[in-house]
C-alpha cells in the first residue's frame, strides 16, 4: 500500500486520518495474465491502482481489436465513462502479465470523497489525467508511426518492454510486420 500512498501524497498530502481511511477502502486483488479486470458491455465498478503489472485497454472496433493503451506500475486504471456514470463500458482492460492492483469500489469512492484532503487529491489528479490525455491525443495524431514507435520508446519504455509486439503495432495503427521494419531501422 506504501506505493499507492506514496502517488497519492505527490499530488496532495494526506493526513494520518485519511491515509488510514485509504488503507481501509482500498483493497488488494491479482489477476493473471491474460485475465479481465474490465469487460466491455459491462459496468465499471471499481478504479485500480497498479501496485505491478501490466495492463492493457482495447476495445472493438469493425471486428478487429484495437489497443489504446497500456498501463504500467503506479498508474490509476479504470474506465472513465463507465466508472462515473456507472454504464456499460464500451472498452475492456485485461491484464498483459500477473498484476497487483488495489481497487476502490465506486461506493467507497464516494465514501473516500467525504475527506477533503482526499477530494482535493481527487481533483488535482483527475485534471493533470485529463489534461495530459489531451495533450497526447494531439500530439500522437500528428505523428506517423515511426515517430509514434520512438516516442514510446522514449517516453514509455515499459510499454515497449512489457507488451506483446501485436498490442504495440495496434497502439500505433500498423500491422506487426510495418513494427518490425520500423524497429529494425531504429536498431
Amino acid at each position: 500500500m506504501t506505493e499507492l500512498i506514496k502517488v497519492i501524497n505527490s499530488f496532495q498530502e494526506m493526513d494520518l486520518e485519511t491515509e488510514n481511511a485509504i488503507k481501509k477502502y482500498f483493497v488488494e486483488e491479482k489477476f493473471k495474465k491474460d485475465e479481465f479486470i474490465i469487460m466491455e458491455g459491462k459496468i465499471c465498478g471499481k478504479v485500480y491502482f497498479i501496485k505491478s503489472g501490466a495492463i492493457r485497454r482495447f476495445c472493438h472496433e469493425e471486428g478487429t481489436e484495437i489497443t489504446k493503451w497500456v498501463y504500467t506500475d503506479n498508474q490509476f486504471v479504470t474506465s472513465l465513462s463507465s466508472f462515473f456514470e456507472q454504464k456499460p463500458s464500451f472498452e475492456s482492460f485485461q491484464a498483459c502479465e500477473e498484476t497487483i492492483l488495489y481497487s476502490l469500489s465506486y461506493s467507497d469512492e464516494l465514501i473516500l470523497l467525504e475527506y477533503p484532503l482526499f477530494l482535493k487529491f481527487h481533483i488535482k489528479q483527475l485534471r493533470l489525467y485529463l489534461s495530459k490525455i489531451n495533450e497526447f491525443h494531439h500530439v500522437f495524431r500528428q505523428m506517423n508511426a515511426q515517430e509514434k514507435y520512438t516516442y514510446l520508446l522514449e517516453s514509455f519504455p515499459q510499454i515497449i518492454l512489457r507488451s506483446k509486439m501485436k498490442h504495440i503495432a495496434s497502439l500505433i495503427g500498423v500491422s506487426q510486420e510495418t513494427l518490425s521494419r520500423i524497429r529494425a531501422s531504429i536498431n
